[in-house]
């Protein structure tokens, strides 16, 4: 499909900026500290997840620098805790998922850099208040000195995965969900993908998603682990409720093509192999996808699971030649997110 940039107003793509790939080297890591009670259910699992949150800014500053936003009245406990490995940005929260607040950064002509403050509704007016974090992602652009664009678009962090060669995944059952973008039709965001990440062609990974807090982010399904090569969280039993819905994922992904023409590799990781479920009694959303890519390294869930090491080595394959840290987080699943959701890579300058 052909999309024109038919707008007066600017935007990413008119200037030359695009979304990179997760493994293009990074400035930093930005995270959030736990600060919503109400997403764990109580003071002690939000205690719990807190010291998880610790756990991966230790693992991840091995690698690169962290920054770790932090409301005033927490930032002696973020200190105490974090032992010094992070610095502190305080600043106003409501939450605690940089993925999905921060702002998606950009790579432009001659070494600019750019970021998109997308409309954040709180994963469709699930939780309230959400001004704080509505605005965090322009806060951190202009701390990171980046090009500030802000999309017209509903759209979270944690819902979109690029190759950073004009190929964007993400699910049907997120960006077209009526909580998000009502007045949209797929084409019309897609359009809107074109002109704020470059995104050249979407590829759509159906919906019937078992995750209801994010609404069927990508980040806990699939991901690009390089070019044309894409990896897809298997449910290891037929009556996970998410195995019919990954099956079609992969049957859509094995029959297109990525911007640049070429087949889609499909590589699967078993899930893990326990089925348990969050303090909502729900499903727990725990997902060998949801892993971040520090300079060097890779920080990885584990879920103390029979599985947890055969997708360390599916990782290991994927990523020759980085160091691979895996970090317990059930803890922080149980709040609705993993690792890559809590976590947001600032692109490096050149």
């Amino acid at each position: 499909m052909t999309r024109g940039l038919d707008t007066e107003n600017p935007c990413p793509a008119r200037d030359g900026f695009v979304m990179p790939a997760e493994w293009a080297p990074h400035a930093r890591a930005w995270m959030c500290w736990p600060c919503r009670a109400e997403a764990w259910g109580s003071a002690e699992a939000l205690l719990r997840a807190k010291q998880a949150y610790a756990r991966v800014a230790r693992a991840i500053s091995t690698f690169e620098p962290v920054i770790m936003a932090v409301r005033y009245e927490d930032i002696a406990e973020a200190k105490l805790v974090t032992a010094g490995k992070v610095e502190l940005f305080e600043t106003p929260l409501d939450d605690s998922w940089a993925r999905d607040i921060g702002p998606t950064f950009l790579r432009g002509p001659a070494g600019r850099r750019g970021a998109v403050q997308w409309q954040f509704n709180a994963w469709g007016n699930k939780y309230q208040p959400y001004g704080n974090d509505a605005a965090f992602a322009t806060r951190v652009a202009k701390a990171a000195d980046a090009q500030l664009y802000g999309a017209p678009i509903v759209c979270e962090g944690g819902a979109l995965h690029t190759d950073g060669e004009g190929t964007l995944i993400t699910t049907e059952q997120c960006l077209l969900n009526p909580n998000r973008n009502p007045h949209l039709t797929q084409r019309q965001i897609e359009k809107q993908l074109a002109l704020y990440v470059g995104a050249r062609r979407v590829l759509w990974l159906g919906d019937g998603f078992s995750d209801d807090e994010t609404d069927g982010h990508v980040d806990n399904i699939a991901c690009f682990v390089g070019s044309g090569r894409v990896l897809v969280g298997m449910p290891v039993h037929d009556t996970h409720p998410d195995f019919e819905p990954v099956q079609e994922a992969i049957r859509r992904l094995k029959t297109a093509r990525d911007a640049e023409g070429r087949r889609i590799e499909v590589i699967e990781i078993a899930q893990p192999e326990r089925a348990r479920f969050d303090w909502r009694g729900r499903p727990l959303q725990a997902s060998y996808i949801n892993f971040y890519l520090p300079n060097g390294g890779v920080v990885m869930p584990a879920f103390d699971d029979p599985n947890d090491e055969k997708a360390r080595a599916v990782l290991a394959d994927c990523f020759p030649g980085r160091d691979i840290l895996q970090i317990d987080a059930l803890d922080i699943v149980q709040g609705g997110g993993g690792i890559h959701c809590i976590t947001q890579q600032e692109l490096a300058a050149p």
